[in-house]
């Protein structure tokens, strides 16, 4: 099958990708180490469910 003529194919630098991988490890450190609202609200009722049981 042959892509079409007006197919845009988007270069991305590897500085780019790089930064953008970096970002997204820091944000899953900085959320392992502050959860966001709603993953806190979810362990509340865990542990309320558990208290009551």
């Amino acid at each position: 099958m042959q892509k079409p003529i007006d197919e845009v194919i988007q270069f991305i630098p590897k500085s780019e990708l790089e930064r953008a991988r970096l970002i997204r490890e820091a944000r899953a450190i900085y959320d392992s180490i502050f959860p966001p609202a709603d993953a806190i609200s979810e362990q509340g009722n865990d542990k309320t469910l558990l208290s009551q049981g």
